[in-house]
């Protein structure tokens, strides 16, 4: 039996999953989530490690049919539910999944892609359970391949990164462990549910803990502050997107609203940053809002977390913290020797924590491992007074300029410090003489002289880490979780 479940029945009377403004214990999530496993076995007696898609909107019904997957003996594969049809057309392709699972509201999407290709589309709303007899359900071993995840493609083709229950459970206990969840917690899931943050951090984590997860779709600022003003969530994650549009919404309230909401927000147990670099201008003005100071870590798909600011003790602005329990953490050079002295180097991740493979991709399996067996992240990052620190990716945040290895994101913080700038993407521009000049994108909230910061930068910052170029956009590119697409950052010069 899948631990998740094991754990699950035991606490079979527990609140599970608000949603929809109805509660649901964990043991309707299990009985919900095997009728619909002995569903998908109705002409088999275990999938095998078969691929099952689906588009279900963050909820209930999400986590049942996740469930109902994984004690058929599937792997799940969740469909993005704002991806355009191109989008889901090619993970459908590319994973080969013969069941897509969606919801009512997705069926006019999903119907052309899989009618005519020998592929059975299940309608939740239209399943009759009252026909479905319960099966017998399979024997799921922890080696068994239990999802498959899609990159975010921010410097390539999105690649699917396949985890085995065994890494689930590895992600999951690192996390459980380290932030101290407990059956008493009450977390607000805000998130996209096709994306580790918040399918491995929030739902996993709750449910082998026996905790609440209360979900609120569509997302909204107001829906989320109407949930917090409630005063049974103690515990939140967000991407730094979210909590920017948190705080803009929050100095849009009264004096008195913004007061009270500051009460409600310093009574939660924890509060959590991630999926993209943390502003050290949004985390300090997130802390005098609700007195947290917001936890950052470090993780991606291919290995969940791997490196975390401390639940008890100092959490450092503009650094990741510690390895995670159970994941070893080393800084290698270009010619992948441990780096010594504190110099900067790629961080590479070894532990149970770590992926399987990258779906039927394994040219791209073999290059993301070293030779040694540790996973290339491809980021870049030093450690000081033993916490880790990111300087960015190799590929698109570390700018080779005139001899230089200049880290974007290190003046991207000094750039948000300017009045007038809303926010900050900077680039390495291919240039014939420097190899790369760094660049600026900018959103603002009025027209700025640029010649002015310019000259205000080179006050606070070396000459050749001043940007050379400047742009200004009304919206930076992002994807599903607000992380800033830099390749097509690029092309807005």
């Amino acid at each position: 039996m899948l631990t998740l479940v094991e754990n699950a029945s035991r606490t079979a009377e527990n609140r599970a999953i608000i949603s929809g403004k109805k509660t649901y214990t964990y043991g309707e999530l299990l009985g919900e989530s095997c009728l619909l496993a002995s569903l998908l076995l109705r002409d088999t007696h275990d999938l095998a490690e078969a691929p099952v898609a689906f588009m279900i909107s963050p909820g209930f019904d999400y986590v049942a049919v996740q469930w109902a997957i994984w004690q058929a003996g599937g792997i799940a594969v969740p469909l993005c539910i704002t991806y355009p049809p191109p989008s889901l057309q090619h993970v459908i392709d590319n994973t080969g999944a013969k069941i897509v699972v969606g919801g009512r509201e997705y069926e006019s999407i999903l119907a052309p892609l899989t009618d005519g290709r020998g592929i059975q589309l299940l309608i939740l709303e239209s399943v009759d359970r009252g026909s479905i007899d319960l099966k017998q359900l399979p024997k799921i071993v922890p080696d068994r391949k239990a999802m498959i995840l899609y990159t975010s493609g921010t410097t390539s083709l999105p690649k699917g990164v396949v985890t085995t229950h065994k890494n689930i459970e590895a992600q999951i206990r690192a996390l459980v462990t380290a932030w101290e969840w407990s059956s008493s917690d009450h977390i607000l899931c805000a998130l996209p549910l096709h994306h580790v943050h918040g399918v491995i951090n929030v739902i996993s984590c709750a449910m082998w803990s026996g905790a609440t997860v209360e979900f609120v779709h569509p997302f909204s600022v107001e829906s989320v502050f109407s949930v917090f003003e409630r005063g049974d969530v103690n515990l939140f994650m967000a991407v730094p997107t979210i909590y920017f549009k948190l705080i803009t919404y929050w100095e849009s309230l009264s004096a008195a609203e913004q007061q009270s909401m500051n009460g409600i927000l310093s009574k939660f147990r924890l509060m959590v940053s991630g999926s993209a670099a943390l502003p050290v201008s949004t985390m300090e003005k997130w802390e005098k809002i609700s007195g947290h100071r917001l936890l950052e870590r470090y993780g991606m798909t291919e290995i969940g977390m791997g490196i975390s600011n401390p639940y008890r003790g100092e959490r450092k602005a503009g650094y990741i913290g510690q390895p995670l329990p159970g994941v070893t953490v080393r800084l290698t050079d270009d010619q992948n020797r441990v780096v010594v002295n504190n110099d900067p180097g790629e961080i590479q991740i070894r532990g149970e924590n770590v992926f399987a493979e990258y779906w039927n991709n394994p040219a791209a399996t073999e290059k993301a491992f070293t030779p040694d067996g540790w996973f290339r992240t491809g980021d870049v990052a030093v450690v000081e007074h033993g916490y880790y620190r990111i300087l960015g990716r190799d590929s698109v945040d570390i700018i080779k300029s005139g001899g230089y290895k200049i880290s974007a994101l290190e003046i991207e913080e000094v750039i948000r410090t300017y009045p007038a700038v809303v926010d900050v993407s900077v680039v390495g521009l291919e240039n014939e003489e420097w190899g790369e000049l760094v660049a600026a994108a900018l959103m603002v909230r009025e027209a700025i002289d640029m010649s002015e910061l310019n000259s205000w930068l080179r006050e606070r910052m070396p000459p050749y880490k001043t940007p050379r170029r400047y742009t200004v956009a009304k919206e930076l590119p992002r994807n599903a979780m607000g992380k800033i697409l830099k390749n097509e950052v690029k092309k807005l010069f």
